[in-house]
């Protein structure tokens, strides 16, 4: 079965950093490109950044390009998502969530592209 758990969410100032983690059980990274959505109270859950499985390349939304990073750490089946000079509009809970196919430079900000989701987590910035 496949699992994902995020962790690493919570309150920050304005100007501060997370690391969030997203930990997979039941598939590798080698199956499963991977995904980082964010849903803010009253707003559409929107893509953040995804990660391909197939060549490694990274795709990030205009609005957290230079501060927010994606990466794999193969030895523990788990992705990060670095935020850096976080801003009270980054507010919203995060999903990791898994893709077994598809083209992530043209769907991986897509939220229905993916199959798996985790349960989420909070990130809360204050000005």
């Amino acid at each position: 079965e496949v699992q994902l758990v995020e962790s690493g969410g919570g309150l920050v100032l304005a100007g501060g950093s997370l690391r969030l983690s997203c930990a997979a059980s039941g598939f590798t990274f080698d199956d499963y490109n991977i995904g980082w959505l964010r849903q803010a109270p009253g707003k559409e859950r929107e893509g953040v950044s995804c990660i391909s499985r197939s060549d490694g390349s990274t795709y990030y939304a205009d609005s957290v390009k230079g501060r927010f990073t994606i990466a794999f750490d193969n030895t523990e089946n788990t992705v990060y998502l670095q935020m850096n000079n976080l801003k009270p509009e980054d507010t919203a809970v995060y999903y990791c969530a898994a893709d077994r196919g598809g083209n992530m430079r043209v769907y991986g900000l897509d939220p229905y592209e993916y199959e798996h989701w985790g349960q989420g987590t909070q990130v809360t910035v204050s000005s």
